[in-house]
């Protein structure tokens, strides 16, 4: 047992104690009392109904004491409802509404009020913030609102009616939040909404709410990324293609000069309408399901075991850094790579990912002997995500990648010393780079004039398609 429950226990035992001495007390003065003065005329039945009584009194104290602890209504800094409580409050809701929306309220920056004005600060602006949306949302005539905490900086708010009956209040109060301070801190805010269209599964609805989040952030307030399609859907056909293997592979020729030095791969996977998931679709369903190192071995055993007739041809893959770190994965790969002798030198990693590994001795033994068996590594967009910069200092690998960022002619120019700088880094370090996306004469005279080593787009290479995985079966 860990030591807050263990103080917790005490803590209620202690609290039962204070609250029911007073009402044992009464229970055994009555008792008493009536031994004294009835004794003599007493029947049985009253030793039975006094230990009942005591019985019921013990009950009912530790009863009212530990189902108060249990059930938590308000979060104690913001004052708004707790999560466990404002999703069951919304579960309710979606289950007895056809139209419902869900609007999700975030704090981008609360981890810096925390850094710089202290936690005391920090907690202050989440009680505001509640306060504010509040306040702007009964000024819409919208009262009542149900709005809990879920973690962190993060708010959700349910309304009764279509995302359309809000769109114009929440895009306001986006608007509206760029001017709000509290005591002169600044708090910036964003929000997303979807509504029970997309589903009625408050879980799926919370996912697509962060999702949009994230997109918003990206794209122009009046933009909306929405999908029709039912999560519940996108699971299912993302758990049957990597069940029955269908998926298909195109690829793109990267240039060296005028020569080709490898494909990269894409993957797609088949959709029941004769259509396609694309990664941004699918590869989130994949993580939530737990299926990133299925899938990665079976883009990796595509790409390797359908493809030996290809001698020549060396394939670019992207691996989940996750997958690659998983002993499981590991050891599968390194049997398929050894049982393929003719594909060593065949098969290029491309990883990338949000936050950095520190035990990077352990991922360079890794990245090393997948090196030995004829793997090429390369660490993506570089010049955009922090981690990418500290592989490219601290890891044993073979090429870098440019982000996308930096593959139009005008942001080429704007960060021609920035993406010359990483380049003679890589240089240095004896590392090729790579620019990708390049869609225009003017940025690929700017990529070669800039010596990148390898360079990818649609202006030089149009999609192939490898395969599809059903085939020679």
């Amino acid at each position: 047992m860990l030591l807050p429950e263990k103080r917790e226990r005490e803590y209620r035992f202690r609290l039962a104690l204070r609250i029911g001495l007073p009402i044992f007390a009464l229970v055994i003065t009555f008792i008493s009392h009536t031994l004294i003065t009835t004794y003599s005329s007493l029947q049985a039945s009253f030793y039975f109904e006094a230990i009942l009584l005591l019985a019921f009194s013990v009950y009912f104290i530790l009863f009212l004491l530990y189902n108060g602890f249990n059930v938590k209504i308000m979060d104690d800094v913001s004052k708004a409802f707790t999560r466990e409580y404002v999703y069951k409050h919304l579960k309710k809701e979606l289950k007895a509404s056809k139209e419902y929306t869900l609007i999700l309220i975030s704090i981008e920056n609360l981890h810096d009020v925390n850094r710089i004005y202290g936690m005391n600060n920090g907690d202050y602006v989440l009680n505001e913030v509640v306060e504010w949306s509040v306040a702007y949302l009964k000024n819409a005539n919208i009262d009542n609102v149900p709005i809990g905490r879920l973690h962190g900086g993060y708010f959700l708010i349910g309304l009764k009616g279509s995302k359309e009956k809000y769109s114009t209040i929440v895009e306001l109060f986006c608007l509206k939040s760029t001017k709000f301070r509290v005591n002169d801190i600044e708090v910036k805010i964003s929000a997303s909404m979807t509504d029970a269209n997309y589903s009625h599964e408050l879980n799926f609805m919370m996912e697509h709410l962060f999702e949009l989040l994230e997109v918003n952030k990206k794209s122009k307030p009046a933009r909306r990324h929405e999908s029709s399609m039912d999560p519940n859907e996108v699971e299912s056909i993302v758990i049957n293609a990597i069940k029955k293997r269908e998926i298909v592979i195109t690829s793109q020729s990267v240039l060296d000069g005028e020569k080709s030095v490898f494909q990269e791969c894409f993957v797609k996977i088949k959709s029941t309408d004769s259509k396609y998931l694309y990664p941004k679709r699918y590869m989130k369903v994949v993580n939530k399901l737990g299926l990133s190192v299925a899938f990665d071995l079976l883009v990796l055993e595509t790409v390797i075991l359908k493809k030996r007739a290809d001698q020549d041809v060396v394939y670019a893959i992207n691996i989940s850094p996750t997958s690659l770190r998983n002993d499981n994965f590991l050891i599968y790969a390194k049997e398929i790579l050894k049982e393929n002798q003719s594909s060593n030198k065949k098969i290029v990693f491309i990883l990338s990912e949000q936050e950095y590994y520190s035990y990077t001795s352990r991922y360079n033994s890794i990245l090393n002997s997948l090196r030995e068996l004829g793997v090429l590594i390369t660490i993506d967009r570089v010049g955009s995500l922090h981690s990418s910069f500290l592989y490219l200092r601290e890891l044993d690998i073979d090429l870098i990648r440019m982000d996308s960022y930096y593959s139009s002619e005008s942001r080429i120019r704007e960060n021609y010393s920035i993406i010359d700088g990483f380049n003679l880094m890589a240089k240095e370090k004896g590392v090729k780079t790579w620019i990708k996306n390049i869609e225009d004469k003017e940025s690929l005279v700017l990529a070669k004039e800039l010596k990148i080593d390898y360079i990818q787009g649609k202006h030089i290479a149009n999609l192939e398609k490898i395969d599809d995985i059903n085939k020679d079966k």
